[in-house]
């Protein structure tokens, strides 16, 4: 290891610790030795595909670094997290809300929902959830919200890998059975590419028709 590697590896160790003190901070008294569960979703915005929640509980000890909003990370980096995550965490769950369900109750309670099942199929109950900027309705666990919590909450910053990687390889699987729109590139958002292959195509059943009435 050259010098200048291992001050970036010590810069990123400190980092990390950062997250995990900020965790701990936020949480408070409401953690009292117990276990936090973060929280994330990924897939809120897109005109296709499901939304996806991660909840993910990390042992207090772990050593996972470069863990960070899961935007901010490179598609190799998030694979090699998302594996790393699932080995080490005490518990962990992803789950996906489908877009009839999005038409069906619309896209904050569709995210709500999947939120409320990742935490329900953990297998562990925490002792606080701390949550990316919302406060899960039907939920007794105590929450703290913290605004751009993937970026500062190691805990959240694992839900966000999980939960955007799970949904990523669901959008290129799906693009196998409609390739005609491009999935696998933009997974689902309203890009160029994609909004002229629904004018060209019409939507497939993966679309969420009450996203896209401006586009057919």
């Amino acid at each position: 290891m050259t010098e200048k590697q291992r001050i970036k590896l010590e810069e990123e160790k400190i980092r990390v610790a950062g997250m995990r003190r900020f965790e701990l901070e936020a949480a408070g008294d409401l953690a009292a030795g117990g276990l936090i569960c973060g929280i994330d979703e990924a897939g809120r915005g897109p005109l296709a595909g499901p939304v996806a929640a991660g909840a993910v509980i990390l042992p207090a000890d772990h050593d996972l670094l470069y863990l960070n909003d899961s935007k901010k990370l490179s598609p190799k980096k998030r694979d090699m997290l998302y594996d790393q995550i699932r080995e080490e965490a005490l518990a962990w769950k992803v789950v996906m809300v489908p877009p009839e369900r999005i038409d069906e109750i619309n896209i904050l309670q569709a995210t709500y929902e999947a939120m409320r099942l990742a935490v329900e199929g953990l297998g562990l109950k925490p002792a606080v959830l701390v949550n990316d900027a919302v406060t899960i309705p039907g939920i007794s666990i105590p929450q703290v919200p913290v605004v751009k919590g993937d970026a500062k909450c190691i805990s959240i910053a694992a839900a966000s890998i999980l939960a955007k990687v799970t949904r990523d390889r669901y959008m290129e699987d799906l693009d196998r059975q409609y390739p005609q729109y491009g999935f696998a590139k933009h997974k689902g958002y309203g890009t160029k590419q994609h909004t002229e292959a629904l004018a060209a195509y019409g939507p497939c059943p993966a679309h969420r028709r009450t996203f896209i009435t401006h586009f057919i």
